[in-house]
């Protein structure tokens, strides 16, 4: 379920994926030049926002509303992933572990669209990136950047570096990491971060080729997980000159 008209115009760009729309009067004029070519089967409502409401089930205040088709386990599969990431061309992929608010999921996909990240991975125990928060917090972006899941994120990290080259980093504060600046990412790179407070799991510290620390003031010990994603990403993107995913 998605929500806002920023975010449905992004589904709409990829109008397959769309079940159903139900929009107030207002939306559905505003929208009509991007409907055009929406396919027959493709289910267009218009109705007040009172009866919108009571259609969802929950307030509504922007007056559109569009019902999507999920993903497959398949095409979320971390063997998907392994597919799409053939050869040596650059790559860089944005691992999250234990991020269970969907702010902050929606926050990363966000981030990972603005520095051209090529995918994310979601270890086990993440929220839903398809949930109508995460959606609308990320601005659509959960919609567009491919991500995958996977069971065991050491494994899989393990496997990335194995099989298709990738160098694993690991951004955690407080293990006496080299300071971001002093950090060689190379041009297949895997950055995996997680949420404040309970940070990354000793399993994946271990198997990480470098732990990232990015210098905060003293009396600072983190940063939440999306500002300190983006303050690396940026530095990844700054010195590599890379575009990331098109």
């Amino acid at each position: 379920m998605a929500e806002s008209e920023m975010v449905v115009r992004r589904l709409l760009r990829t109008p397959e994926r769309l079940h159903s729309l139900l929009l107030s009067p207002a939306k559905f004029e505003r929208l009509a030049d991007a409907m055009g070519n929406l396919p027959a089967e493709v289910g267009v409502y218009v109705a007040d926002l009172e009866v919108m409401e009571q259609i969802a089930g929950f307030h509504i205040h922007r007056g559109v509303l569009a019902a999507g088709w999920r993903p497959s386990e398949q095409d979320v599969a971390f063997d998907r992933l392994l597919e799409r990431v053939p050869g040596e061309e650059p790559c860089l992929i944005l691992a999250a572990a234990g991020i269970n608010n969907s702010d902050n999921m929606g926050g990363l996909f966000r981030t990972a669209a603005a520095f051209g990240v090529d995918h994310m991975l979601l270890a086990e125990g993440c929220c839903d990136p398809l949930y109508r928060k995460a959606i609308r917090v990320s601005m659509g972006h959960a919609l567009s950047v491919p991500w995958a899941e996977c069971v065991d994120l050491p494994e899989a990290a393990r496997m990335l570096r194995s099989e298709r080259g990738f160098r694993i980093v690991a951004v955690e504060s407080g293990e006496g990491g080299t300071p971001l600046d002093g950090c060689e990412f190379g041009e297949r790179t895997i950055v995996i971060v997680g949420a404040e407070g309970q940070g990354l799991d000793r399993s994946v510290l271990d198997i990480a080729d470098d732990i990232v620390e990015i210098p905060m003031a003293a009396g600072v010990p983190s940063l939440n997980v999306v500002v300190a994603a983006g303050i690396v990403m940026n530095r990844i993107r700054h010195h590599s000159g890379a575009q990331g995913r098109a």
